[in-house]
């Protein structure tokens, strides 16, 4: 019998029933794979991850929704992405399909562990290492992806709030022709002295600038980017160095199609913060979360009155809504659990 409080879910780890594994070898394709009980793993430690970082990730949410089912929102995007990234980092390529059938076994066999309507959904972490043991630095000979889920309610602890950002012109996220376009785990360990040093001083989290010349706003450590200004809507254009977010996409088709938003993909400075009417910032952990204050040299900007504005309401509600089918999913965005 599961015992979880679901109401007081936040983002972290619960422990669940089971999770998928699979192995494969340079030079193979990937088949197979079972469900296993979940727990620890073994590991030498000269396995190629840990020592130079060779894997990549990603996260997806399932949902209970309005009508009953379990669905999955737009993990097609997340298996493309997958495949780019296991390219990009000389990991035999993942097969969607064979993604998707992996995600949607463990999910089934997770169903206890999806939250209540309204209450949180299931998050998926599938997840690829290369974990043979080497010393010299190249691709691994081995490698093992594996998805595991856990229950989860809000990212940020304090609930949905507008958010109080820092912009650093000490660190970058990101090198332009470098990895900063796929989900690499080596990505995230270069935002977390940044981000603590952040938390230490009060914000939320960190707004980094492109690493070509430091004036042009790319991404939050964990999330996209958008400025509403003037009936427009814009975010960082996908130049490289920029995670192109499975939210982030959805949030430029809803804008433009539901709510008729003009949408641009663009170049942002800090100049356009100052005058924007509304800012948010998306991800699949944190859907669209609202910012009231960012500051950057000592100079604080408040954003509509530090409270959440009528256009990010709108598409956070809107996305929502497609995600527990109390909205027409017209895009084929939802896959059902069956």
């Amino acid at each position: 019998m599961i015992n979880i409080q679901w109401d007081k879910l936040g983002f972290d780890v619960v422990p669940t029933k089971s999770m998928f594994k699979a192995t494969c070898s340079q030079n193979e394709t990937w088949k197979n794979g079972a469900i296993v009980p979940y727990g620890n793993i073994e590991l030498s430690p000269a396995a190629n991850v840990l020592n130079y970082g060779q894997g990549a990730f990603e996260g997806v949410k399932a949902f209970r929704t309005i009508k009953g089912n379990i669905v999955l929102f737009r993990a097609d995007k997340n298996a493309a992405r997958m495949a780019f990234s296991t390219r990009r980092l000389c990991i035999p390529e993942m097969d969607t399909q064979f993604f998707m059938d992996a995600v949607m076994k463990t999910v089934k066999d997770n169903i206890d562990y999806v939250p209540p309507y309204g209450k949180g959904s299931l998050y998926i972490r599938p997840v690829i290492w290369g974990t043979s043991a080497g010393l010299g630095v190249k691709p691994a000979s081995d490698y093992t992806f594996m998805v595991f889920v856990t229950p989860v309610g809000p990212y940020f602890k304090k609930g949905i709030r507008p958010l109080n950002l820092k912009i650093t012109d000490q660190y970058h996220r990101a090198a332009p022709k470098g990895i900063g376009n796929i989900k690499a785990i080596g990505n995230y360990s270069a935002s977390l002295y940044p981000l603590s040093q952040a938390k230490d001083e009060g914000y939320d989290e960190v707004v980094y600038l492109d690493a070509a010349d430091g004036k042009r706003i790319e991404e939050v450590g964990s999330a996209n980017f958008f400025i509403y200004k003037d009936g427009v809507l814009k975010t960082p254009s996908l130049s490289g160095s920029i995670l192109g977010g499975v939210t982030r996409d959805s949030v430029c088709v809803v804008a433009k199609d539901v709510l008729n938003i003009e949408v641009e993909e663009t170049d942002l400075y800090i100049d356009d913060i100052e005058h924007a009417d509304e800012i948010f910032c998306t991800g699949t952990a944190v859907v669209v979360s609202p910012v009231g204050k960012i500051t950057f040299n000592e100079k604080t900007y408040e954003i509509n009155q530090n409270e959440m504005g009528p256009i990010t309401k709108k598409i956070r509600e809107t996305i929502l809504a497609i995600q527990r089918e109390e909205s027409e999913d017209i895009y084929g965005w939802l896959k059902q659990i069956r």
